[in-house]
């Protein structure tokens, strides 16, 4: 599985680690930045290409997933959100059982994380889960993607 990663100021510290464990996992993680920590960046700059690569591989049917990082995650989402074939989450601490259903009922493709609410430990097991959980494939779900991916008829 490719993993595309990024993240701003806000999750910079966050990103490195995970990019350093998730390559030691096995995965192929492309880093979209940022590549050094400058609290004056803006996390479109980053988001955006990470998000834009997930969503073209997601189109296609590649196995592909992001992970985006930033404060609290919600902006990230919103851009990520903005990308055609992008489903993206946010989780920022709390029920791990939240991530989950993002995959298994809205097959999420991008988990959108807050930095500032989880420590990194937390992060990483969270995104392991995440990770391993398929999209169920039942009917009312495949229904309602098609509905979000813009096929409001289901045809």
């Amino acid at each position: 599985m490719i993993l595309h990663i990024a993240a701003d100021h806000a999750g910079h510290a966050l990103k490195e680690y995970l990019v350093s464990v998730f390559r030691k996992e096995g995965y192929e993680v492309t880093d979209h930045g940022a590549h050094a920590y400058n609290k004056e960046d803006d996390y479109p700059d980053f988001i955006y290409p990470a998000a834009r690569a997930v969503g073209e591989a997601s189109l296609k049917n590649e196995d592909v997933r992001g992970i985006i990082i930033g404060g609290s995650g919600q902006g990230e989402a919103m851009v990520a959100n903005r990308v055609l074939g992008v489903r993206a989450a946010v989780w920022y601490g709390g029920d791990r059982h939240i991530p989950l259903l993002s995959r298994e009922h809205n097959d999420a493709n991008i988990l959108s994380l807050g930095a500032r609410f989880m420590d990194k430990t937390l992060a990483e097991d969270v995104i392991k889960e995440w990770l391993a959980m398929p999209f169920s494939n039942d009917d009312r779900h495949v229904r309602r993607i098609k509905k979000i991916d813009g096929d409001v008829n289901n045809e």
